[in-house]
């Protein structure tokens, strides 16, 4: 029997009073007021309503030990970027994984894989695959729908995926940037419930009305928070906060946690607030978590003030999971699945010849995962291509990495390198190998780095060669998550020792491939306009 004693917060009832709460196998059994108790209050436990436990470079069980730190009880992840490497496998490894430790992952179907015919994924999941999935009692949701054209132009397959979903009566998310007007009605009548991809105010308070849940996301690269705030006064009750991609060292530091501290700091109702952080998400995707009732799971925490949420004991199933910065979740043995099947490449495999003195050139915008194409004037040697540093238009490829096949070279603003490379495996949505340099050598040493490591992330600059190894497929490590975020924050470092100024400039890169967000992209068919929805050549 468990018996914790404190300021309840009543998130439903709006109120604040002293309790004791008996536990036993688990469940929550009684609830008793008091007239006194300890300064501390007790919540219900957060939730990341859209997460890609991969992008925190972590297997579940890892990503778990740093999340009840902060008082995360249970994420809605999307699996879908090791479902890109190793198809519905993936999706079995993450939850496999998961079960491990006490936590409450509640993993999806990846609706898009690959997420568009324009680029080379290690899988493919089609709607027999998702029919399959959705059957699986530990699949809880159809997993963030991109292929919205294929949803608006009633796309067989598409409408095959959303069908399965409303048969197991499953929620759609979604996933439609800069999607208005009769487009976005189309679009949510079809059943799609969510979307955590709007980067304006309009945006989001029109898919509001429209009957949309919307999800407040900041992220270690895409960051709306502040962008979308405002609303959740007025629509506390169908709006929720998610991270969507959350790198290691950021994890360390906090979670959903400092989004309620941010959003109480603008003086929005301490309430409003953790509706959208605790309930809300439980009960749109009905999660096995409990909202701290009679008969619920004990899924709880306590914190020391409710402006801050500086949390001191994580609970989930009555188990104290964390207190006071530890964690009591053990580590535990896992396999390194992977899909990397290329051989080193050599210099001269990222010379492009120069036919056209303007390139197009991918604009990328700090904590943002849309892009711009703009153009500029192309530098060359022994008409070849190269990196021009003092405009900061660097080259940049994308290199397969399930079969051995000529890189593709763009070029790209913003990137801020005034010498050296870095490279990544984690390069959404296929998860090829992203490189930009200043130089044909540096680009090909840091991919032929990744290639050795099977995975990963790294910067090189000469001789200095720093990296993380992601063996498990391709984009998770195998060390604890401690261990990854120290070597993640060091070699951050380095990128922004050699010029970047990105507050996170290999996550930005990881973005640099993803498609369905305009407006420029690069994959390893070619250089990719998202407004026109086709390639375009690299020399105007």
């Amino acid at each position: 029997m468990l018996k914790v004693s404190g300021q309840l917060v009543s998130i439903e009832e709006k109120r604040i009073y002293p309790a004791e709460i008996i536990v036993e196998n688990g469940i929550i059994i009684s609830i008793t007021e008091k007239e006194s108790s300890n300064a501390n209050f007790i919540l219900p436990g957060f939730v990341d309503a859209h997460i890609h436990i991969e992008s925190s470079m972590l297997v579940p069980s890892e990503f778990a030990r740093l999340a009840v730190l902060h008082g995360t009880v249970g994420t809605i992840s999307d699996p879908h970027e090791i479902a890109n490497v190793l198809g519905k496998d993936g999706v079995y490894y993450m939850i496999e994984n998961g079960n491990k430790v006490p936590f409450k992952f509640h993993f999806g179907a990846p609706s898009c894989v690959p997420a568009t015919a324009f680029e080379t994924a290690g899988a493919v999941i089609d709607s027999d695959d998702i029919k399959e999935l959705l059957a699986h009692p530990e699949i809880n949701y159809l997993a963030e729908m991109m292929n919205y054209p294929g949803v608006i132009f009633d796309d067989e397959e598409v409408l095959k995926k959303i069908a399965w979903a409303k048969h197991f009566n499953k929620p759609v998310d979604g996933h439609a940037p800069g999607l208005r007007g009769t487009d976005a009605k189309k679009y949510i009548a079809a059943g799609i419930s969510t979307d955590h991809e709007c980067f304006t105010y309009d945006e989001a308070k029109e898919k509001l009305e429209f009957g949309m849940k919307i999800l407040i996301r900041e992220g270690s690269a895409a960051k709306n928070f502040e962008a979308l705030i405002d609303l959740l006064s007025e629509h506390f009750e169908n709006m929720m906060f998610c991270s969507d991609d959350k790198h290691p060292d950021d994890l360390i530091l906090g979670h959903i946690n400092q989004l309620c501290a941010r959003a109480v700091a603008k003086g929005i109702d301490v309430f409003k607030v953790l509706q959208a952080a605790c309930i809300n998400p439980v009960k749109h995707y009905n999660m096995n978590i409990g909202l701290l009732k009679v008969g619920d799971a004990a899924d709880f925490l306590e914190v020391d003030d409710l402006t801050n949420f500086n949390v001191l004991k994580t609970y989930i199933n009555g188990e104290l999971v964390a207190e006071n910065g530890t964690s009591f979740i053990k580590s535990v043995p896992f396999e390194t699945p992977n899909n990397f099947n290329v051989s080193a490449k050599e210099t001269k495999d990222f010379y492009v010849e120069k036919t056209s003195n303007s390139i197009r050139v991918i604009e990328a915008l700090d904590g943002e995962l849309i892009t711009n194409e703009i153009e500029a004037e192309s530098l060359s040697e022994n008409v070849n291509l190269i990196s021009n540093t003092q405009t900061d238009v660097l080259k940049m490829a994308v290199v397969n990495r399930y079969s051995n096949t000529q890189p593709v070279i763009a070029f790209i603003k913003n990137i801020g390198l005034n010498k050296g490379a870095i490279a990544s495996s984690v390069a959404h949505d296929c998860h090829n190998i992203v490189v930009v340099g200043t130089s044909d050598e540096e680009i090909c040493n840091a991919v032929n780095l990744l290639i050795e490591n099977k995975g990963g992330i790294c910067a090189v600059n000469g001789e200095m060669q720093k990296s993380l190894a992601l063996p498990v497929a391709g984009i998770m490590s195998d060390q604890d998550g401690w261990t990854a975020g120290k070597a993640y924050e060091e070699i951050d470092a380095t990128a922004k020792e050699l010029g970047s100024q990105l507050r996170a400039p290999f996550m930005t890169l990881s973005f640099m491939a993803l498609l369905v967000i305009p407006d420029l992209k690069l994959s390893d068919l070619g250089l990719f306009s998202g407004k026109q929805f086709e390639f375009v050549e690299l020399q105007k």
